[in-house]
Order: structure tokens, then sequence, then C-alpha cells
């Protein structure tokens, strides 16, 4: 594979994650962080270190699942590294942040690494079969 295939496939993985996580965030769990993280919650995004983190973050996607369940040619390996990925780096945000941040709330890490796992896995399963769909 070569650099302008990674670059689409990494261009259609982009609105997968977008649109998946838009959904959580803002429909299914924005009342639930705002109910739990309120006191700390600023009234209005930075998009520019949310769509940095997000581009960056599906760089992540691709390389450490994507990637390797190419070279397996397994739908379950994209599946499987999806989760890992997603529940080490949310696990990682969130015990930082239940370490260093007063009163954060221990349901709060419960909930994001799920769906940190959920999210991740479910993006890496939709990019190995675009990418499957690109070849």
């Amino acid at each position: 594979m070569n650099l302008i295939y990674y670059l689409k496939l990494y261009a259609l993985t982009v609105p997968v994650f977008f649109a998946v996580d838009i959904i959580w965030l803002g429909f299914v769990a924005k009342k639930f962080y705002r109910n739990n993280l309120g006191f700390i919650l600023s009234p209005d995004v930075n998009w520019s270190a949310a769509i940095s983190f997000y581009l960056l973050y599906i760089v992540g996607i691709i390389i450490f699942a994507v990637v390797p369940a190419l070279e397996k040619d397994s739908l379950g390996k994209a599946l499987l590294w999806g989760s890992l990925y997603g529940f080490f780096t949310y696990a990682t945000y969130d015990l930082t942040n239940m370490a260093t941040i007063k009163n954060w709330p221990l349901k709060v890490v419960m909930v994001d690494i799920l769906w940190g796992v959920f999210l991740c896995s479910m993006v890496a399963s939709i990019s190995f079969l675009i990418a499957k769909w690109l070849s």
C-alpha cells in the first residue's frame, strides 16, 4: 500500500469517527457529561483543540488497529486492536483526570472508557472495510 492509499483511507475514516462521536457527545451522552462534569466544563467548545485531537487520534486508530488488521486480512483484528486502542487511550485520559482533578467522577471514568472501546472498535472495523473497498 502506498501513501495515496493511506491518505484516501484517512480521508474516508475521518467522517466516520466524527459521525459516531458527535452522535454520542451531542445527543446520547450530552446530559450525562453536563450533569457529571458541569463543574469544570467550558460553556464553549474550543473547536481548534477538538478538531486537532480528532485528526491526530484517527491517525492512531489507523496505525495501531487498521494497518495490523490489513496485514492479517482480519476484520476481527481491527475490532480487537481498535477496542484495545480505545481502552488504553480513554483509560489514560480518564484515570489521569481522576488522579489530578478534584471530584472527577468514577462513573464518568467507567462510561467514558466503555465508550472509547466501542467508538474505536467500530471506527477501526469500518475503516478496515473501507480499506478493503479501496483495494
